[in-house]
């Protein structure tokens, strides 16, 4: 079959570098193809120049046999290739329905057709979004249901060519799996599909066809389960890597940091117990909405009348606000790294200072904020931190080194206990493996962490135990031999036990 869409020595220039460099790929239709690579390794690049945000300096792109020119995403957009972005495009002040018809054919301000309102409610049933009402504000939703706005937005399009950029990152496996069955229809029906993801089972439960790209070249392409994981891996680095989790800590778990006894939210969470040990990494799973969000953020002061009882270290807690938490030695990323981890129009070392604002007294880094500036040094180089300078723009920098920013800046106070909000969401595999690490060194060196992700992997290969929240309650908790990702997928659906 002949492809939908085809690069032939495609090169992308800045200047003097190289996003893309002679690159030849294609997809077809009626195929679901993934493309993998680290951050920073082109597929970015690739979906702007298929989808017109951006025009390529050499090469030539065609559809269907015959080369085009794309000069916008509308021109795309006519000729079928819809494209969603790991950066959610959505206007946070408009209703769901209006976002997703916004600048479709037929609809105007105040105009919102009854019929595409009905299509988009029932395409939002179908991949779980229910509870998503279609006049609720987008700056009401949770990231993984912005995310689903996103996903039916892009189905309304019809395309004939639907470029998927980390579009699962922030949405459970139930609800993965319901995008899925969606996906394989259209694949049914014709439509080529190009999907981006950091998470391997998502790839091997999906795609036909894989691509690997690396620092802008595209390494090799193959049939979806003839490669393995630790194989792709290679392609995607240029070289052999460790174990992509390390192993558990051999030492013993130490006492209570954290102590929570009967916590609970009027329509958030309702009698919630839980420890975290020195020395012990503690999961959080479930499907989207079942409290667990709020609960991590009730922990970090942020939700407003929660009650119970909270203790750190043995010592009884009043955390009304961020900076009690702090004070009590608590730190906590959230999962939106953006809009709720960093201030993106401040310098990198303006946001590694966030944390310390409390005693922050103005100046550089390590100066007058009471942190000695070696553990800002000693992160930044564990964690292969890459940037221009500090003075830079923490914009300008790849969403996983984003990421290692928001980490770093609390983890320079050296607090008691890490609470982690989907930390690795749509990062590349080197920068998990580098965040996984750290996790373990921390938790070996006496922190207490408690990880909430919405990716089973991590729960079942990082965490001593895991606690699955269903309808705002903790419905198991599973460590050991029961730890496995059938008994976290059926915990989080009500069931009492996995086979």
């Amino acid at each position: 079959m002949s492809a939908f869409v085809a690069m032939k020595g495609v090169s992308k220039l800045y200047g003097a570098t190289k996003a893309l460099t002679g690159v030849d790929f294609a997809c077809e239709p009626g195929q679901i193809h993934a493309v993998l690579g680290e951050n920073g390794a082109g597929k970015s690049t690739l979906m702007k120049l298929m989808s017109g945000v951006i025009q390529p300096t050499e090469g030539v792109i065609e559809l269907n046999g015959t080369p085009v020119t794309l000069p916008s995403p509308r021109a795309a957009q006519a000729a079928g290739i819809v494209c969603m972005f790991q950066e959610l495009s959505l206007a946070a002040d408009l209703s769901v329905g209006e976002n997703i018809l916004l600048g479709a054919p037929g609809t105007g301000w105040g105009f919102l057709p009854r019929g595409r309102l009905a299509r988009a409610r029932k395409l939002l049933d179908r991949i779980g979004g229910e509870a998503i009402a279609l006049g609720a504000r987008i700056e009401a939703l949770t990231l993984g249901e912005r995310q689903q706005v996103e996903i039916v937005k892009a189905l309304m399009r019809a395309p004939k060519l639907l470029i998927l950029d980390e579009a699962t990152s922030a949405l459970t496996s139930t609800i993965v799996d319901k995008v899925f069955d969606v996906l394989r229809e259209l694949k049914a029906q014709g439509v080529a599909i190009l999907f981006i993801s950091h998470r391997f089972h998502e790839v091997e439960a999906i795609a036909d066809r894989v691509s690997v790209f690396r620092s802008g070249q595209h390494i090799d392409s193959f049939a979806a389960g003839s490669r393995s994981q630790a194989q792709i891996i290679d392609l995607m680095i240029g070289q052999p890597m460790d174990e992509l989790f390390p192993p558990r800590n051999a030492g013993d778990i130490g006492d209570e940091v954290l102590k929570v006894e009967g916590l609970r939210l009027p329509g958030g969470f309702e009698d919630i117990n839980l420890t975290a040990r020195h020395g012990e990494i503690v999961g959080i799973g479930g499907l989207d909405g079942q409290g667990q969000g709020k609960f991590l953020q009730a922990l970090f002061g942020i939700m407003k009348g929660v009650q119970g009882r909270i203790e750190v270290n043995g010592v009884p807690r009043s955390i009304t606000s961020p900076r009690d938490a702090a004070s009590a030695g608590i730190a906590f990323v959230p999962e939106d790294r953006k809009t709720e981890g960093l201030i993106p129009n401040m310098s990198i070392g303006e946001n590694l200072q966030l944390s310390a604002l409390s005693r922050f007294r103005g100046g550089l880094i390590g100066r007058g904020n009471g942190i000695d500036p070696a553990a800002y040094d000693a992160l930044i180089a564990e964690l292969e931190l890459k940037f221009a300078g500090l003075d830079a723009p923490v914009s300008s920098l790849s969403g996983g080194n984003q990421q290692k920013v928001a980490l770093i800046k609390w983890l320079a106070l050296a607090p008691d206990c890490l609470l982690l909000l989907d930390p690795t969401r749509g990062i590349d595999v080197k920068t998990k493996a580098q965040i996984y690490r750290l996790m373990r060194r921390l938790s070996a060196q006496g922190m207490a962490v408690v990880l909430l992700s919405t990716d089973y992997d991590e729960l079942v290969n990082l965490c001593d135990r895991v606690l699955v929240f269903y309808n705002g309650q903790i419905a198991r908790s599973l460590s050991g031999d029961a730890l496995t990702p059938e008994a976290v997928v059926a915990a989080s659906m009500g069931v009492a036990d996995a086979a």
